[in-house]
């Protein structure tokens, strides 16, 4: 019977967590609104079992959770409706532990830590939050804080960077990998040439499943970094070299957001965050590996091949 549950488990995340579980034999529930989809994306594996949620109903939370020892909480929420994340994280907590789940942990962002202090950013840097977005997000980890100091679940934290790879249609990279397969020219969003970090999505899929099996997670906030600090243009050129083509982009700054933003909400959303391609936050990941030892972190030039090869 299956004792771990990706709630949220439609997204790119939750597919690197499904197949890294299924690579080790280990049966899993995948909890979403819609079981169509679900089923479409994870009906083939025998591993896999489907539970549908409302997570505005307690008892649709409650019963999603029955009898699963480990929830990995990955839900997402609209750009424009942040709000939601500390609300839908409460509602979650207080389910889970009705249902008697021993175990949460949350996929978080670095947007809790507002603008870095430090060149590296480890897991003691200041929580200083400048936007709605990152008090939204520091809320809803100080729930999952506050719910482990009850005694009445075990809670954590892992905190990503910017991810790529299969599937991941919402990276700053997915554009060129489209361009680069197609000759057409990507559409990026600037500046390219300050220090940036990706996560490839397998690799947070695999350590994501060791995380949750160490007794000494729990009760903390995890950092994990990229395979090295790079940029997005240097991604970008890569990516066009692999697939033999020249590099075409056109590129967005803050100004020209502002402006496609008058007619885009997910565009107008982006300049709150622009400062992380100004001031970008590159985490420091070294109190993960002394509980992990070595990490998974797959070089960016064969994780970018094997994303290509994906398309």
């Amino acid at each position: 019977m299956e004792s771990i549950a990706l709630i949220g488990a439609a997204g790119s995340l939750g597919k690197a967590l499904a197949a890294s579980l299924s690579a080790k034999g280990k049966p899993y529930r995948v909890i979403g609104r819609s079981e169509s989809s679900l089923r479409a994306t994870f009906g083939s594996d025998p591993l896999a079992t489907i539970a549908i949620w409302n997570p505005d109903a307690p008892e649709s939370i409650r019963r999603a959770l029955a009898g699963i020892d480990t929830a990995i909480y990955m839900v997402g929420v609209n750009y424009w409706q942040f709000e939601l994340h500390p609300q839908l994280m409460k509602k979650t907590i207080d389910g889970a532990i009705s249902a008697g789940v021993k175990k949460l942990l949350l996929i978080g962002t670095v947007y809790p830590y507002g603008k870095p202090q430090t060149d590296r950013v480890g897991e003691d840097h200041p929580r200083q939050q400048h936007t709605f977005k990152g008090r939204m997000r520091k809320e809803q980890e100080d729930l999952v804080l506050a719910a482990h100091d009850t005694g009445r679940i075990q809670t954590a934290i892992l905190r990503l960077p910017d991810f790529y790879g299969p599937g991941v249609d919402k990276s700053f990279l997915w554009s060129a990998f489209q361009a680069a397969k197609t000759g057409k020219r990507a559409q990026l969003v600037g500046p390219l040439d300050t220090p940036h970090e990706f996560v490839y999505i397998p690799d947070a899929g695999a350590t994501i499943v060791r995380l949750i099996t160490e007794p000494g997670a729990w009760g903390k906030a995890w950092n994990l970094g990229g395979a090295g600090v790079t940029s997005i243009r240097t991604m970008a050129d890569e990516i066009f070299a692999q697939a033999g083509r020249k590099p075409k982009y056109t590129v967005a700054g803050k100004t020209i957001l502002r402006i496609f933003g008058l007619f885009n909400p997910m565009v107008r959303e982006l300049v709150e965050m622009h400062y992380l391609l100004t001031t970008p936050v590159i985490l420091d990941d070294t109190r993960l590996r002394n509980l992990l030892g070595e990490l998974a972190k797959t070089p960016y030039k064969e994780g970018i091949r094997q994303t290509l090869t994906s398309i």
